[in-house]
């Protein structure tokens, strides 16, 4: 493959992806396909619904890929104490990285203490143990309230913050991506992730300060195809 003016190749950047599936008719055939095209190309990680967190597991085990899954999904209004228990769940069933969708209502109700502990509860059940990306659904945000919900993510121990769930009225966008990134500074993750389908769209968010994207389309971006 030839370099681009962008400077990414595009099987070089199959290691930001998290080659995703969370569609609720999603067959096993679908999660065991996912699950061989990320060994194939090389993804960071699989995101699949909870329930096929094992079958994702086995299918991926001793490949360098991780298993990734959601809670609270796709709303995000569970109460901090289901979602730590969903979490708790979700690792013993062999998920290495949990995206939390964060209490928007909190959010855009002012409730800052409750964003926070919501958070923290994840963090908490987590222990260590996994990953943790909070989704914060930027196309129900104003830009004040991203930038205080980075800083939240970012004070109560989250490892990332995310776009979006992809199931609401819009996706990732690079000027939300470069917010996130100025919001929560150079070392904490920024994942990308809603309408991602193209090499160009990749780049465009790892120009903007993404370290992972979330698509259901790697294998186009890496392939062409």
């Amino acid at each position: 493959m030839n370099n681009n003016n962008h400077g990414y190749l595009p099987d070089g950047i199959a290691k930001y992806i998290d080659h995703t599936l969370l569609k609720p008719d999603a067959s096993i055939n679908e999660v065991l396909k996912l699950c061989e095209e990320a060994r194939t190309y090389r993804f960071a990680s699989v995101c699949v619904n909870p329930c096929h967190i094992k079958t994702a597991a086995d299918a991926l085990f001793g490949s360098g890929v991780k298993t990734c899954t959601v809670v609270g999904f796709p709303l995000g209004a569970l109460t901090p104490e289901m979602k730590a228990a969903e979490t708790r769940a979700v690792i013993a069933l062999g998920a290495e990285e949990t995206d939390m969708v964060v209490n928007i209502g909190a959010l855009k109700s002012g409730d800052w203490a409750l964003v926070k502990d919501d958070i923290e509860a994840v963090v908490n059940a987590a222990a260590g143990r996994a990953c943790v990306k909070v989704i914060i659904e930027t196309c129900l945000l104003t830009d004040a309230e991203k930038v205080k919900a980075c800083a939240i993510a970012r004070d109560a121990g989250a490892d990332f913050v995310k776009t979006s769930t992809g199931f609401s009225k819009g996706g990732a966008t690079a000027a939300d991506v470069r917010l996130m990134r100025q919001a929560v500074g150079p070392d904490m993750g920024v994942k990308a992730s809603g309408g991602i389908r193209s090499f160009e769209d990749a780049v465009a968010m790892l120009e903007a300060g993404a370290t992972r994207l979330g698509t259901s389309s790697g294998v186009k971006i890496v392939t062409g195809r």
